[in-house]
Order: C-alpha cells, then sequence, then structure tokens
C-alpha cells in the first residue's frame, strides 16, 4: 500500500474515533458514525466532481488545491498530462518535418486509405494531378484522377510495375505512377514527372529512324558499285577480290542492321492499325521451309507440330518477322545436325508458339537482358552468324503490339526455348484435339 493510502486510511480511523467517542458522550453512537460515513463520502464525491470538471477544461485552468489521497491523485494526473503533451508536441515536430521535406519534394506524394480515399498529398501532387484543398480529402482517389488506365491499375492492386499515363491537367506532362501498400491496405503514391526521359526517347527514336534512313541511299549506291566492281573482278589484280569480298560482306552486315533498325522505328512510331485474323498453320509452314533453307548443308533436323490449327487476332507481317527471328536464331547457334524443334498449342491460358533447340544454351544471367537492344549473350558467336543484336528486341517490341509475352527458358548445355504467349481473347477458332504433325524433312 502505498504512503498517500495509508495517510487516507489513517484519517478516516480518525474520523470514526472522533465520531464515536462524541456519540459515546451524547448517547448516539450510531447516528454520529453515519455523519461521519456520509460526510466523507461527500467529501470524495466533491473532490471526484472537481477531478472531472479541471479535466474537462483542460492543462490552461490551474491546478485544485486539496488534500489527502485527491491530491496524490490530482498531482499524479497532471504530471501524466505533462508527459503526454511532450510527447505529443515531439511526434507533432517528427509529423511537421517530413510533411515539410515531404512537401518540397518534386515528385507527387499521396496517401490513400484502405477504401481508396485521399487522406493527404502534397504540393507537386496538387501541380501534377489538379488536386484541391480541402475539398478533395476524403475523396475517392479514381474519381479524383479520371483515366481509365489508372483505375484498373489501382483497382487491380498488382503493382510491381509503374504505371505511365499523362497528366490529367496537362497532356504534355507525362507521369509515372509508384504505389506502395502498408498499414492495414493504406496506399502510399508516389508520382513522378518523366516528360523528360519521354522526350529523350522520342528524340532516339526520331535520331536512329531520320539516321537509318539517310544510310540507306548511301549505302545502296556503295553496294551497287561494289557488286559492279566484284562481277568483273577477273579483270583486276589478284588482291582486289578479297577486298571486293570483305567490303560486300561488309556491306550486306549494314544493309541487315538497318533493316532491323527500320522495323524497329516502324514497330515503336506507327500507330496500330485494326488487327487481322492471321491464318496461323500456312505462316507457320512457310517459316519452316525458309528455316529449311537457311539450314542449307548443315544438315539440321527441323520438326513443326500445330495442335490446334487457329487464326490469331494480330498483324500478320509483325508475326512473321517475330516468329522468324526466333527460328532463324535456332538454326544459326544450333551446332550442324542439331534439333529445331516448332510447336503451336493452345490450353486455358491462351495460344504458344514455342522454339525449341538443343545448342549450347545461354547462361541465367544473360537472360534478363536478352530482348535489349545489341545486347549479345556471347559476342563471338553472334558475330560468326551475322546477327545484329536486335532481333530480340523485335521479337519483344511485336509481341507487345500484340498482345504477347516473350518467354525464355535456357540452361547451359541443353539447349534454349523462346516461346510466344498470347492471350485466349487472340484466339479465333481454336479447338484443341489430338496432337497434330505436320510432316516435315529433314533439311539436306
Amino acid at each position: 500500500m502505498s504512503p498517500a493510502w495509508r495517510r487516507e486510511l489513517r484519517r478516516l480511523c480518525y474520523l470514526l474515533l472522533l465520531a464515536l467517542s462524541i456519540g459515546l458522550s451524547i448517547h448516539q453512537t450510531g447516528t454520529m458514525i453515519a455523519l461521519a460515513l456520509a460526510g466523507y463520502t461527500a467529501w470524495q464525491w466533491l473532490q471526484l466532481s472537481r477531478l472531472q470538471r479541471w479535466l474537462q477544461q483542460g492543462q490552461s485552468t490551474p491546478l485544485p488545491r486539496t488534500v489527502g489521497i485527491w491530491g496524490a491523485v490530482f498531482n499524479e494526473t497532471q504530471r501524466l498530462q505533462q508527459r503526454s503533451s511532450k510527447h505529443q508536441q515531439k511526434l507533432q515536430a517528427i509529423i511537421n518535418r517530413i510533411q515539410d521535406s515531404t512537401a518540397a519534394l518534386q515528385d507527387a506524394v499521396l496517401m490513400v486509405d484502405s477504401h481508396g480515399n485521399l487522406e493527404w498529398w502534397n504540393h507537386a501532387a496538387s501541380k501534377f494531378l489538379g488536386l484541391r484543398a480541402p475539398v478533395d480529402v476524403g475523396q475517392p482517389i479514381t474519381n479524383l484522377i479520371r483515366n481509365p488506365a489508372f483505375n484498373d491499375y489501382f483497382n487491380h492492386g498488382e503493382y510491381d510495375e509503374p504505371l505511365e499515363i499523362k497528366s490529367p491537367v496537362n497532356s504534355r506532362i507525362h507521369l509515372q505512377f509508384n504505389i506502395t501498400q502498408f498499414g492495414r491496405k493504406d496506399r502510399l503514391m508516389v508520382v513522378h514527372d518523366i516528360t523528360r526521359l519521354k522526350q529523350l526517347e522520342q528524340m532516339r527514336k526520331d535520331f536512329v529512324a531520320n539516321v537509318s534512313h539517310e544510310l540507306r541511299t548511301p549505302l545502296t549506291v556503295v553496294s551497287g558499285y561494289v557488286e559492279t566492281m566484284a562481277s568483273v573482278s577477273d579483270q583486276l589484280p589478284p588482291r582486289w577480290g578479297r577486298m571486293l569480298a570483305q567490303m560486300s560482306e561488309q556491306s550486306a552486315r549494314m544493309e541487315a542492321l538497318i533493316k532491323d533498325l527500320l522495323m524497329l522505328s516502324r514497330l515503336e512510331t506507327t500507330q496500330q492499325e485494326q488487327p487481322q485474323a492471321v491464318a496461323i498453320e500456312p505462316l507457320l509452314a512457310s517459316i519452316a521451309a525458309d528455316a529449311r533453307a537457311l539450314s542449307h548443308e548443315r544438315g539440321h533436323n527441323i520438326h513443326l507440330s500445330i495442335d490446334c490449327p487457329a487464326q490469331l487476332l494480330g498483324y500478320a507481317d509483325e508475326l512473321r518477322s517475330a516468329f522468324s527471328n526466333l527460328v532463324f536464331n535456332a538454326v544459326k547457334y544450333t551446332p550442324d545436325g542439331g534439333r529445331v524443334e516448332l510447336s503451336w498449342y493452345c490450353n486455358d491460358d491462351g495460344a504458344f508458339f514455342a522454339v525449341r533447340d538443343n545448342g549450347t544454351g545461354i547462361e541465367a544471367h544473360h537472360l534478363p537482358r536478352l530482348t535489349e537492344r545489341f545486347y549479345r549473350a556471347d559476342p563471338s558467336r553472334n558475330k560468326a552468324t551475322g546477327g545484329t543484336g536486335l532481333g530480340l528486341a523485335i521479337v519483344k517490341h511485336v509481341l507487345l503490339r500484340n498482345n504477347g509475352e516473350l518467354l525464355i527458358e535456357s540452361e547451359p548445355g541443353e539447349g534454349s526455348c523462346f516461346t510466344c504467349h498470347f492471350g485466349p481473347e487472340r484466339l479465333l477458332g481454336c479447338q484443341p484435339h489430338e496432337h497434330e504433325t505436320v510432316p516435315q524433312e529433314q533439311a539436306s
């Protein structure tokens, strides 16, 4: 028992003894004890009432003066309030500092609760998104940013990849949205201004397209003269033959490079037209025939299987380019006499075109970068086969334009498998049935 309670207990005992002695002297013992207890209870209620009023009025009013246990209660309550006030001031100072530093950011920062309602944002968010305080506080964020792509991205709940859209208040500003979930499904949104990056990307595209077009004409002239000189090489000194052969080889490589660059430029800059139904079986049969012609004397066994003859909603020329790149790469990088399997199959997840070979394979650390421009997992091998380093970049862009994705599997010494996956919404008239094999012959 604390000293304050012991003192209070002694006061109560003294009060009862006093009432008892007075009661004995006037022969009213019970009455005096009852009056003493009633007075003591009234005193306690009075102190409780004073405490309640003081708590309601706050710390601005002076502390009531009293004695006994209630004096200790008042003092301890005041001490706890003062300590709590200091903690609140520290927390508020931290919050103010965070808000001040966040408000100074050039990136927009927004806090959204678990119901999707806007709680707080900084000055940059008002600039980029047109938010207004205080009317927009508590409003659903999807009502304030009226963009179908943003609504789908926000409601889908998967924020591994950022979203890029134009600003709702200025179409010349490009924004990148990054969302992080915390707490009880609250969301922190960070919005970057990527207009500069978009402009640089467009400048790069324009530069590549213009340079490729400008180089095409002089390269055609040079190739024409080299071809003309090669046709009369028997009339030239013997050492010129090797020079003309190297010039012709390098001209051909340059033409292939410019062709691929122009193809990439067209994929990046041209607007998509309405997709058409593309018959898969004749397309793949034609590509397989071209692959056998490319193999020629290398003796590859090229096998094509089609499980579900179907039509794919897309762009025929682009699909031919993507499929051809994968197949021709498999032929180029598979040792002589190797096997290249081409397969088209369907299931509930959509349609798949797989190109599998038993070549040397690719190490795992190269796989994430294979679709980058000019990236070569084996520079010497690509140089020997005459590759430009743009084939898989073209494949990736074609699949993006046709709502597809590229899946890559490879292990050193085990070969590689490149698979084009298309969603079920891109298929027309696909009815999977027993495995159907299109007869092929081994390349001679």
